[in-house]
Formats: structure tokens, sequence, C-alpha cells
């Protein structure tokens, strides 16, 4: 099934604007190092660490709004 990336964009927005949403986003940011560092002894847990970061930071970004820029 192919969606646009608009599509989708409101898709994860309609998702995580709910009040289970915003729940289910909190723990995703505790669990998996959104507001910690990802550092860890070995370089392959920092990785994986850094992975899982990596998820929420871009649930996080298809949240915001675009803002269109000059031109459009």
């Amino acid at each position: 099934m192919m969606i646009s990336p608009e599509d989708l964009r409101a898709t994860y927005k309609a998702l995580f604007n709910t009040d289970d949403g915003q729940i289910v986003l909190d723990d995703l940011q505790r669990r998996f190092h959104i507001h910690s560092l990802v550092h860890a002894e070995r370089c392959c847990d920092s990785a994986f660490n850094d992975g899982q970061r990596s998820v929420v930071l871009m649930i996080q970004s298809l949240m915001k709004d675009i803002q269109p820029t000059e031109g459009d």
C-alpha cells in the first residue's frame, strides 16, 4: 500500500495527538534515550541505542508542522 508523505505525516499526527498516543510517545521518549546520552561502554551498544533514539526523533519530526519556504 503506497501512501503519500503528506498522508503519512497526517496519520502519525492523528495517532500521536490522542491521549493514548501521547502516553505511548512519552514512554518511547523515556525508554529510548531522548533525554539522556546514548553512549555505552561498547560502541555497538552505543550504535544500537542511537538507532532506537533516531526512531523516536523521526516520529517527533513527523509530528511537527512543515513551515512553507519562501516562494511556495
